[in-house]
């Protein structure tokens, strides 16, 4: 007979573990929620046209090039 989930699940943990690794437990926004989605927008809305945030994007678009990178 086949490992039930939960067993499967218990030798999978187990065998983190000895890997040392520990579980955490980990919350995170509920991006499915209205208010997340308003306050998404409402924070988009204030960087709109804002030249600091338009000098962090291009910081950002130079620092992800990998072309040359060895």
């Amino acid at each position: 007979m086949p490992a039930s989930t939960n067993e499967r699940v218990r030798k999978r943990r187990d065998a983190l573990r000895q890997a040392g690794l520990r579980p955490i437990q980990l919350w995170v926004p509920d991006t499915r929620q209205p208010a997340f989605r308003q306050e998404a927008r409402r924070q988009s809305a204030l960087l709109h046209n804002d030249p600091v945030e338009r000098e962090v994007l291009d910081w950002i678009d130079t620092a992800a090039d990998t072309e040359d990178w060895q």
